[in-house]
């Protein structure tokens, strides 16, 4: 009898692709201007990305173009949290202060602001006209195409 074993690579779906945006916009303005510039409808889903061991939670918007089989989502790379930080003991006063952290989704990329998933099955989206149109709006720094087979925690990115 033949035992065949899983590997997790054989769960991974490598059939998308990942652009990042750097720009200081909340996510819902983004979303908003996608919709506008590239003709999308992205609503946020109700439930964010969390993620309960590193205590961060990152926004999601997505849509379902069923017409051309193809789901695009808007990730949110950055997420701040306030943490109560350490103080001394040996103090006359108690200080309790406040320290603001932040999460990365993907730790590679951290000076990267949102990402777009593209899970497009047939191939029929043109990373380069979304980037000349991601380009043209002035409210993003800049935007470019990330190998997701590069990324060590493309994991974060299965949703």
């Amino acid at each position: 009898m033949a035992l065949h074993k899983l590997q997790v690579d054989d769960f991974y779906d490598d059939t998308y692709k990942l652009i990042a945006i750097h720009c200081g916009l909340e996510d819902y303005r983004l979303a908003y201007l996608l919709n506008k510039n590239l003709d999308l409808n992205l609503k946020r889903k109700v439930e964010d990305l969390d993620f309960k061991y590193l205590k961060s939670s990152y926004s999601i918007f997505e849509w379902e173009n069923e017409l051309e089989y193809v789901r695009w989502n808007l990730i949110s790379n950055v997420c701040k949290k306030e943490e109560d930080g350490l103080y001394s003991t040996g103090t006359l006063f108690e200080t309790n202060h406040k320290v603001l952290k932040t999460f990365n989704l993907i730790s590679e990329y951290k000076n990267v602001d949102y990402f777009i998933k593209i899970s497009d099955e047939i191939k029929n989206v043109s990373e380069r006209l979304i980037l000349n149109k991601l380009h043209s709006i002035p409210q993003i720094i800049t935007s470019y195409t990330v190998d997701p087979l590069k990324i060590k925690s493309k994991d974060h990115l299965i949703f």
